[in-house]
C-alpha cells in the first residue's frame, strides 16, 4: 500500500521533519496532532466562556472564517460573534471526531475536519432561541515561528434542533454553574502544591 495523504511516515515530509525528533515522522506528528486537537478546545473555550481573547489566539492575524451566515476577516468574526453570544444565556460546544491531514509538501499546513455538537440557550422563551445544532469546523492550520493555528475555517451545520423552552430545567440552588467570562472556575489559579515533607 502506498503513502496516502493523510499518513504519517510520507516520503516527501520525512526530509522536513527528521531533524525536529531524531527521524521519528510518527511522534512529530503525534505531537502535531494534539496541539491542532488543543487549538480547537481552546476555540470552543473561548466561545463557552465569551473570552474573544482566547478565540482569537486560535487564528493566525490574517486568518478568514466562514461561519453560518459569516464570510470574513477574524477581526469581523470576532465582532459578528461579540454581538451574537449575548443573545444566549449559555452555551456549550462539545466535539467528537477529529481528523487531521497533513499537507504532502510541508509539514508546517494540515486539515483537520472536527464534529461537533453545540447547545444555545437563551432567556426569550421562544423555541428559537433554544437551539441544538451538528456542526463540522474544517479548519487549514498553519504552523508559523513553531505554533499551530487557524488560518481558514469553513464551519458547516450539518443539522439543527430547536426545543420549547419549556423542556429546559432550572439548575438547582447551590450548584456551581459555569460564567461566561473570566470569573469560571477554569479560570482559577492553580492552588499551590502541597508539601511532600508534610
Amino acid at each position: 500500500m502506498s503513502p496516502g495523504r493523510g499518513d504519517v511516515c510520507l516520503p516527501t515530509v520525512v526530509s522536513c521533519v527528521m531533524d525536529d525528533f531524531g527521524g521519528d515522522v510518527e511522534l512529530r506528528r503525534l505531537i502535531d496532532r494534539q496541539a491542532i486537537r488543543d487549538v480547537v478546545s481552546r476555540y470552543c473555550r473561548g466561545i463557552d466562556r465569551m473570552d474573544l481573547d482566547a478565540v482569537r489566539a486560535c487564528y493566525h492575524p490574517d486568518a478568514t472564517d466562514e461561519h453560518g451566515s459569516f464570510t470574513g476577516t477574524v477581526d469581523e468574526y470576532l465582532a459578528w460573534i461579540g454581538r451574537l453570544l449575548p443573545r444566549y444565556t449559555s452555551t456549550m460546544h462539545l466535539t467528537g471526531n477529529h481528523l487531521v491531514d497533513f499537507r504532502d509538501d510541508t509539514p508546517d499546513l494540515a486539515r483537520s475536519e472536527t464534529y461537533g455538537i453545540a447547545f444555545h440557550r437563551s432567556a426569550d422563551p421562544a423555541p428559537r432561541g433554544n437551539l441544538t445544532t451538528g456542526f463540522r469546523y474544517i479548519d487549514d492550520f498553519a504552523r508559523r515561528d513553531g505554533v499551530w493555528r487557524i488560518a481558514r475555517r469553513v464551519a458547516t451545520t450539518e443539522w439543527v434542533r430547536v426545543d420549547d423552552a419549556a423542556g429546559w430545567w432550572p439548575v438547582p440552588e447551590g450548584l456551581r454553574t459555569g460564567r461566561r467570562d473570566r470569573t469560571d472556575a477554569v479560570y482559577a489559579p492553580f492552588p499551590a502544591d502541597p508539601d511532600p515533607s508534610a
